[in-house]
């Protein structure tokens, strides 16, 4: 990279003109989970209304709800590698570009068939912004509200599915399509974002656009670290470039392990303690517990699930860059747990009791500890997990380390909502809920003993603690 740029910052750009970019930012990367959201949310008030017009079982349900899922884990394979090519903003702009797509050919589809293209099309869109979105937030955030920036993309996952219950809350099964139709709207916000805020600094800078890569440092940071910040990484770009271009065996070899393990581990227990399987079989759910009319499960749908989980993410948003990742990943795995275990005893007690009597008692507590559940998830597994993912891999082999755990998220995520009704058909709803509390016994051991503290670090500063080596708690004592 050449020197000669020069590393002033702007004349008379102020603090607050940096404060307004950064807002910017976080208002794209909102976009970009509020597609994620909207169409995690709307299958469920959707589901029912297909059934009757297309007559379909459990079998058909599990595939359209699934699908999505598979586009997304293609999807989030190649968008990182695709992102080192030609830049994060044109992999976002083809994100919203199939999730439009993908929603008029739900909105408009004649068949299951079709139905299911459209479901993939959208996996698609959700694939490359899940991926991408929290990468290129955590590239132009500051430090120090690196945490909170990445954690929007969970914000707005908690408003998509919130707008989706309440969309559904108010149309009424019958009306599925325009449910459909209406998550084109955040496709549209994600491609207009696109186009206001500056290309990832680091990704300028890898690719010897310097002085693109100050220009864009420059909008997002205060004048008195400018020089500072460039410095960085530009320290961190030729050292990098020393090394040779990275590939695949770079991502899979004995120097990323010890990254690449939490990673993947993190990804994969975010879904296979359940969180995709309430959300999409929420009125299933809750129809076990005992509310009977559709009316009745989608305003428990709506407040229980979709308000709560917005509410829940805002502790997130608030303290994540203060109290740190490890203590909300495991606090929030306790709640989890706890809650978990009450729905599964829930439906236990039904089984041993009269119908009348044990819907009435199941659904008081199933309602009860799906909230603490549901925050329990929101301020935890939920958004950390993005953030380190995202911060968490040396800027050489990101866009392609985030892909494969994005694809194992998605993977996970997967298995969890194909299968999910049929292991509870299997084997019930009781011990499938115990199923579930003990996968998080399992992660908030993960976390215990593999999950550095990142907090405050820089992504430059991340990448010389995994240098250094030592178990995870070396790295809180060196913070």
């Amino acid at each position: 990279m050449s020197a000669e740029v020069s590393v002033e910052p702007v004349k008379g750009r102020s603090k607050r003109s940096a404060a307004r970019w950064v807002l910017m930012i976080a208002a794209l990367t909102f976009c970009a989970g509020l597609l994620f959201g909207y169409d995690q949310g709307v299958i469920a008030g959707a589901l029912k209304g297909i059934g009757n017009e297309f007559d379909v079982g459990n079998t058909a349900k599990q595939i359209i709800t699934s699908w999505v899922t598979l586009g997304a884990l293609f999807a989030a394979l190649v968008a990182g590698s695709l992102a080192d090519r030609v830049g994060r903003r044109p992999v976002l702009f083809g994100a919203g570009a199939l999730f439009i797509l993908g929603a008029i050919i739900q909105g408009v589809a004649v068949g299951v068939p079709m139905l299911v293209a459209g479901r993939v099309i959208t996996g698609f869109g959700i694939g490359f912004a899940s991926t991408i979105a929290p990468l290129y937030a955590a590239e132009m955030a500051p430090k120090k509200s690196r945490g909170r920036m990445v954690s929007t993309y969970q914000l707005a996952i908690t408003v998509g599915i919130f707008c989706a219950y309440l969309i559904a809350d108010v149309l009424q099964a019958s009306h599925w399509r325009e449910m459909f139709l209406l998550a084109a709207v955040p496709g549209v916000l994600l491609i207009i974002g696109v186009m206001i805020v500056p290309e990832s600094a680091r990704w300028l800078a890898k690719v010897g656009r310097r002085k693109d890569a100050v220009a864009s440092l420059d909008k997002t940071t205060s004048a008195d670290h400018l020089s500072e910040q460039v410095a960085a990484v530009e320290a961190e770009v030729e050292r990098e470039q020393a090394e040779g271009e990275a590939g695949w065996s770079e991502v899979f070899g004995s120097g990323m392990r010890r990254a690449l393990i939490v990673g993947l581990g993190l990804a994969v227990f975010q879904q296979i303690t359940g969180i995709n399987a309430i959300i999409y079989y929420a009125n299933e759910i809750f129809a076990q517990a005992g509310l009977v009319s559709t009316e009745a499960q989608n305003t428990a749908t709506l407040y229980c699930i979709g308000l709560v989980n917005v509410l829940s993410t805002f502790v997130a948003v608030a303290y994540v860059d203060r109290f740190g990742r490890k203590p909300l990943l495991q606090l929030g795995l306790v709640g989890m747990f706890v809650s978990l275990c009450a729905v599964g005893g829930g439906f236990i007690l039904e089984s041993t009791h009269d119908v009348g009597a044990g819907a009435s008692i199941v659904g008081i507590i199933t309602m009860v500890s799906l909230v603490v559940f549901i925050a329990s998830f929101a301020f935890s597994l939920g958004p950390v997990v993005w953030i380190l993912i995202s911060e968490i891999f040396p800027s050489r082999v990101r866009g392609r380390a985030v892909s494969v755990a994005t694809a194992a998220n998605w993977g996970a995520a997967f298995l969890i909502t194909e299968f999910f009704l049929t292991i509870v058909k299997a084997i019930g709803e009781g011990p499938t809920f115990l199923l579930l509390a003990l996968m998080c016994v399992f992660g908030f051991i993960f976390v215990w003993r593999y999950v550095p503290e990142t907090k405050g670090r820089s992504l430059e500063e991340i990448q010389q603690q995994w240098a250094k080596g030592g178990s995870a708690s070396s790295w809180d004592e060196s913070a």
